[in-house]
């Protein structure tokens, strides 16, 4: 029997019969990835394995690092096939990691393949999956709608023109819509801000001097996002500062800054609680999802950062205090009746509790699970993560109006972490089935392991 068979994962009857009658021929709406739109609308078809697989990909570089494997074989100037063969050599070691488990079923839904990838046939795979990549129909849309997928969200600057996904003809099977991402904006204690804003004073035709003209500028990117399709927003932050909201106290925070000067943490904090309280405001009066994903402390490796640049497998989770600041934030939006539907994500795994708590704090205005607590992020995007993410959220909250999985990926190779995801709960529910710690009534179970897949997701986003 092949290691990616019929019931991988899924230990019991009762969970095999949930993941086979009503999870496995789901559609998949994907609401935050990290996909190239560009390579999306021109219908993109890769050269070989390689590109397709690894380039971009830091969970893959991270651990050919941790093999030994030489940087000119990870992000240098080898051939790709040899580049490959040292990601085979390290696959056979990851074993009890994620990245065992997604290679295998990668190369099995994509590729039929029901080999252990390895040094001994690392040739032979390479060889017939790039043949096939490089035929038609195997380009990017290809891949996406053989994967059932419905929807694909973006991520992407306030600055972008989103030509790409002008251009992309949306319909009924695959639809791309952007993200508005506008962590830039907020960075005004880094050395970019003043050059970014500048970025952004051209994009949105607003010469930026003032607080009031960035929060402008901002709106009118918006509204741009908006006419082409975009309904949410995204955010990476190490945490929100307990800071107060202060309009007039920006103002000076951003003269300081445009002027040269020094600003203090009080300053700065200031400065970002305010502008995250006014975009707060705009995605509400669109009607737009916020998403807040927080607690990764970045680049770590300053030799690998300068020598090739950021996100290159060189983040970990970080241990920043999350609850007042989010508390306050999420507080000052509501007390103005401003809130958007918002989904918090945390990477520290100790903040579980504290993330699925606070969720359950600003349901209050009669919308379903306005506030979701996200599905298991990055570092914890895991069997072991996503089991515990779905027990603290059971215990909790509504787990039976949960959102759902996402791939947070640049590989267009990710998508059957959503298999991956919709076989661990179904397991999770058919064992507690099994064991009588929920009822035996496989329909209702059914009916909502479906929601959790996809049915959620369509109606909170209200994705036509």
């Amino acid at each position: 029997m092949s290691f990616i068979n019929n019931d991988f994962l899924l230990k019991t009857k009762t969970a095999q019969r949930l993941y086979h009658e009503f999870a496995e021929h789901l559609p998949i709406i994907d609401y935050h990835n990290h996909l190239s739109p560009q390579q999306i609308a021109e219908n993109y078809q890769f050269k070989n394995l390689t590109e397709i697989w690894l380039e971009g990909d830091h969970y893959k570089w991270r651990a050919m690092r941790s093999n030994g494997v030489s940087e000119k074989f990870i992000t240098g100037e080898s051939p790709d096939e040899e580049k490959f063969k040292k990601w085979a050599e390290t696959v056979p070691y990851l074993i009890k990691n994620p990245l065992h488990h997604w290679t295998h079923l990668e190369l099995k839904r994509y590729f039929e393949i029901d080999e252990l990838l390895s040094s001994e046939n690392a040739d032979k795979i390479y060889k017939h999956c790039s043949d096939l990549l490089q035929k038609p129909p195997h380009s990017t849309q290809y891949l996406l709608r053989k994967m059932k997928v419905e929807v694909v969200c973006t991520t992407d600057d306030p600055c972008d023109d989103l030509k790409y996904h002008k251009a992309f003809k949306s319909d009924s099977l695959l639809k791309m819509l952007p993200a508005f991402r506008p962590d830039y904006a907020l960075d005004i204690e880094k050395e970019t801000f003043l050059a970014y804003i500048e970025r952004l004073g051209n994009s949105s035709e607003i010469k930026i001097e003032s607080f009031e003209e960035l929060v402008n500028a901002l709106k009118i990117r918006v509204e741009y996002f908006h006419n082409v399709g975009c309904r949410l927003s995204d955010h990476g932050l190490t945490n929100i500062p307990l800071a107060t909201y202060n309009k007039e106290g920006a103002e000076v925070v951003f003269r300081k800054r445009i002027e040269g000067k020094k600003l203090s943490k009080t300053e700065v904090d200031q400065f970002k609680v305010t502008l995250l309280v006014e975009l707060g405001k705009m995605y509400h009066q669109k009607g737009w999802v916020m998403q807040l994903h927080l607690g990764a402390i970045r680049n770590n490796n300053l030799k690998l950062l300068n020598l090739i640049g950021a996100d290159v497998g060189c983040d970990s989770i970080g241990d920043y205090e999350q609850a007042t600041g989010l508390s306050n934030f999420l507080n000052l939006l509501t007390l103005e009746d401003m809130l958007p539907k918002t989904i918090l994500y945390n990477l520290n795994p100790r903040d579980n509790e504290v993330f699925a708590t606070m969720a359950g704090n600003f349901n209050n205005d009669g919308g379903i699970n306005k506030v979701q607590w996200g599905s298991a992020w990055w570092f914890l995007d895991q069997k072991d993560g996503i089991e515990k993410q779905l027990n603290a959220l059971s215990n909790m909250g509504l787990l039976s109006r949960f959102v759902g999985m996402l791939t947070d990926s640049r590989s267009f190779l990710s998508f059957p972490r959503h298999e991956y995801f919709r076989r661990i709960l179904c397991n999770l529910l058919g064992n507690d089935m099994e064991n009588g710690e929920l009822p035996n009534d496989i329909d209702w179970i059914g009916k909502i392991v479906q929601d959790i897949c996809y049915y959620n997701a369509k109606e909170y986003f209200e994705f036509s």
